[in-house]
């Protein structure tokens, strides 16, 4: 196992990263205690009971719940959906070259 500093880890942390994730133990000292630097899965199975603490039929429950609202407030004319947002944009960059090509002539 290689080991640092914070300092020396801190001064090149990419480069120990990378190192940690070609399999190599990297340690990093502090005060008396050694912290690995290693890559970890991420689980996104259990991520809403690890972030939220939320269970799995909780989660679903909510997201439901999110995206209800949500399209309830598209329906209302609250929001936008994307596909009319990017109209809009689209609209409002026509009418500027519009207007710069007129200012142009």
């Amino acid at each position: 196992m290689t080991t640092l500093t914070v300092t020396d880890a801190r001064q090149k942390l990419g480069y120990w990263l990378k190192r940690a994730e070609r399999g190599e133990e990297i340690g990093v000292l502090f005060g008396s205690s050694v912290f690995a630097l290693r890559k970890v899965p991420i689980q996104a199975a259990d991520y809403m009971e690890q972030e939220y603490g939320l269970t799995k039929e909780e989660a679903e429950r909510a997201a439901a719940r999110i995206r209800a609202e949500s399209q309830a407030a598209v329906a209302s004319g609250d929001y936008l959906t994307l596909d009319q947002l990017d109209a809009q944009l689209a609209t409002r960059r026509k009418a500027r070259r519009r207007s710069r090509s007129r200012k142009a002539a």
